[in-house]
């Protein structure tokens, strides 16, 4: 590697002691904000049942739908946008960039506020085949355009990498979450559901603008949405990607619903929770502190894969212990984080977090289309993992019930890693580093070891042999993280 590459890596904070350190603070705040996701959702299959939580997914990705398809992709183009204007540290113009991210904010959250009114009865018949629902899914309406003003405030606090205030927003609107659904899902149970989405996404506005709105205060009059067109088209694609990834939630929920029941729903939505979103808040570092780095250097190829490999070891070494646990694990922790009712789902759950591994050696590459703004680029990539997931499920639920949905995740992540590497190295130049491959096969061994455990083991063998593996995967990602952080150590002393 180059000298000027290395210094350059350097310079631009890429070592691990700056990946490790935002990864901790986030992870910190994740971690905390998973133990208060757990509590809620304990809370809500208790007081709601699968057939609640089946509808409440279903309201939930309905709301998610109508915030991606109305948003213009503001939320992510104003990140790139002002990250590199927050870098040459030319004040006056980036606070005039903010104040027209503000004003497209607030076009496309009247804009989401007027379709879901509009939309309402159409989504009520084509998801639950009735207009039972059409009033409930029109008073998402404030959900979808509270979520699109908070969406231009959080980029605003990414760019100006204002990390620690991230965090705070997130350990509050993690603690918010919980006090305000529980109290109303005791009381009112499934009639609760509507007002908890549109409170939870008051509260996470208001606790964002208090911190966004106190750092670049609003400059009434000078919302010019014509300054911003460069942003929204890049923005355009992202729309069409989330269109694409909302409306194939959606398709598959409403396929669940139909082909079995709210129940059904119910279950994939708790095993998905359980295993891809929670897992995955591993991950919100990369959004909030590695995509803003990745894209100041997006067209330098030689510090773009310093970075990117560099985040891909630390993503490998931090959650695949975490993934193994997890697989082990899972037959206590559905009954005791859920309820017996949930037993069905910790086979789909243990298949389903293999995806996992995948996904930690996708994601990073995955963010050099984003941090290049390649709009068409990234909308053709991302679609392309929602196609296959949908086939997948309707394939996998059709031949193997809910434990098929957990193999179709897996697949679609598995399609997922080999578009996006291969592309990557293709386009971009994009050389996957030796150690990458050697961290990512090891654990990758590991996690499947401990998966055909849950498959041929008895209870004695299982229990015994998933607990070695466990520490064995812990005990090498603290080890290899511990000489890098030596390693990284003495090369910025050099």
């Amino acid at each position: 590697m180059h000298l000027k590459t290395i210094n350059m890596a350097i310079g631009q904070d890429q070592n691990y002691r700056h990946i490790l350190k935002y990864t901790g603070i986030f992870g910190g705040a994740q971690g905390f904000q998973l133990v208060m996701g757990l509590l809620r959702t304990k809370m809500m299959a208790l007081l709601l049942g699968p057939s609640g939580m089946g509808l409440a997914s279903l309201f939930q990705s309905t709301t998610q739908f109508l915030s991606q398809a109305t948003n213009l992709g503001v939320a992510v183009s104003a990140v790139r946008q002002l990250s590199e204007e927050h870098d040459t540290d030319n004040k006056t113009f980036l606070e005039s960039s903010i104040q027209t991210v503000r004003g497209w904010s607030l076009f496309t959250a009247l804009l989401g506020l007027l379709v879901a009114l509009v939309l309402g009865p159409v989504i009520s018949y084509t998801t639950f085949d009735s207009s039972n629902h059409t009033l409930h899914l029109m008073l998402l309406g404030p959900a979808v355009a509270m979520m699109a003003l908070t969406g231009g405030e959080t980029a605003i606090l990414k760019a100006t990498r204002q990390l620690g205030r991230l965090a705070w927003i997130q350990l509050l609107c993690a603690v918010m979450a919980l006090l305000i659904s529980i109290p109303i899902y005791y009381f009112y149970g499934e009639t609760g559901i509507v007002p908890v989405i549109n409170l939870m996404a008051f509260a996470t506005l208001l606790l964002t603008s208090y911190h966004s709105l106190r750092l670049y205060p609003v400059r009434w009059g000078a919302f010019l949405l014509g300054q911003g067109t460069g942003m929204i088209r890049l923005g355009i694609a992202f729309t069409l990607a989330g269109i694409v990834g909302s409306g194939a939630e959606m398709f598959i929920r409403s396929f669940l619903n139909v082909s079995g029941s709210l129940d059904t729903v119910g279950l994939y939505n708790a095993g998905y929770t359980i295993t891809i979103t929670y897992a995955g808040l591993v991950f919100a570092a990369m959004e909030s502190d590695y995509y803003p780095r990745l894209s100041a250097v997006n067209q330098d190829v030689e510090a773009t894969n310093v970075m990117v490999n560099r985040q891909t070891e630390v993503s490998i070494l931090t959650i695949a212990p975490l993934l193994t646990a997890l697989i082990i694990l899972l037959p206590v922790l559905i009954p005791l984080l859920l309820s017996s009712q949930f037993q069905p789902i910790v086979a789909m759950a243990q298949v389903a977090a293999l995806a996992m591994f995948f996904k930690a050696v996708t994601l990073p590459v995955a963010y050099i289309t984003l941090a290049r703004g390649l709009s068409l680029t990234y909308l053709v990539l991302e679609s392309s993992y929602f196609v296959a997931l949908v086939l997948f499920v309707i394939v996998g639920y059709r031949y193997w019930g809910i434990w098929g949905t957990g193999l179709a995740i897996t697949l679609a992540h598995l399609a997922e890693f080999l578009i996006i590497n291969g592309y990557a190295h293709w386009r971009y130049q994009y050389k996957q580093s030796s150690t990458v491959m050697k961290y990512g096969a090891i654990h990758l061994l590991i996690g499947l070891s401990a998966f055909i455990l849950t498959i041929t083991a008895d209870e004695v063998v299982y229990w015994l042999l998933g607990g070695v593996l466990i520490i064995v995967s812990t005990l090498f990602s603290l080890w290899v993280l511990n000489q890098n952080l030596k390693s990284s150590s003495t090369s910025t002393r050099l």
